[in-house]
């Protein structure tokens, strides 16, 4: 993705915008929109692409350098990082959050877990149809 095909972020009014532009981030890691070593926006060209305030986006990038979610040397520009293992970490991280609201939502229902993998992967391999689905494995 170049930095003219910046995808929109929706933000909701529950968190810290700029915690929910380093979740978009990670988003766009882990469906490969950005890829280790890509360069991403300036702070103040993040800031006026996502309509945030440019301290927030400083603020989303502080937080991405202490995560080592990006790199930035000097006064390169700033860059994914492409430490393998970090980058596992943060498919593990977003999938293990996911699971988790999936795990709270239906543990009332007492389903058993071999109903609930197989209609898990029904609707994920029907998802494949989708405009936005992905069916398979990593």
């Amino acid at each position: 993705m170049n930095n003219e095909e910046w995808p929109e972020a929706v933000f909701n009014s529950r968190d810290p915008v700029y915690l929910q532009v380093v979740r978009h981030f990670k988003e766009l890691i882990v469906t490969g929109r950005l890829t280790a070593g890509q360069t991403v926006p300036s702070r103040r060209e993040l800031a006026t692409r996502v309509k945030i305030n440019p301290n927030t986006a400083q603020k989303a990038y502080k937080e991405m350098e202490e995560q080592k979610l990006i790199l930035t040397e000097g006064n390169s520009p700033s860059r994914i990082t492409s430490d393998t293992a970090t980058l596992k970490a943060i498919r593990s991280e977003l999938l293990g959050e996911a699971v988790e609201a999936f795990v709270q939502s239906v543990r009332r229902l007492d389903a058993p877990v071999d109903e609930l993998v197989e209609l898990v992967r029904e609707k994920y391999t029907g998802a494949a149809g989708q405009p936005d689905g992905k069916a398979g494995g990593a």
